[in-house]
């Protein structure tokens, strides 16, 4: 089974930037889509951002043009480079990744344990 442990999180200042990095360790698997979620308190946890393995990236609007996702299949890692952060990014941010397990040749999902971010204005 793949575990995902995420890094990087913390407090900034609005319009400062933060690396967050996603860890995925386990025996015999593959990475093929990488994600990272946020979940503000009280509201529904939603995707930022998702990268298939060396596919095309695709954000949420809100964070268009100020989030990069970005992965590397032989490390098994995946970070989010946030820059321009504004208060309303203020969430536990999650990484999820969809992965072949090359024992039994499954398809399967893990999800991290998240990361903090706040923002203040």
């Amino acid at each position: 089974q793949v575990q995902l442990v995420e890094s990087g999180g913390g407090s900034v200042q609005a319009g400062g930037s933060l690396r967050l990095s996603c860890a995925a360790s386990g025996r015999s698997f593959r990475l093929t889509a990488m994600r990272w979620y946020r979940q503000a308190p009280g509201k529904q946890r939603e995707l930022v951002a998702s990268m298939p393995t060396g596919g095309t990236a695709n954000y949420a609007d809100s964070v268009k043009g100020r989030f990069t996702i970005s992965g590397d299949n032989a490390e098994k890692t995946v970070n989010l480079q946030m820059t321009e952060l504004k208060p309303e990014d203020t969430a536990n941010y999650y990484c999820n990744a969809d992965y072949r397990d090359l024992l039994w040749g499954r398809q399967l999902n893990a999800w991290g344990q998240g990361t903090l971010v706040t923002v203040s204005s």
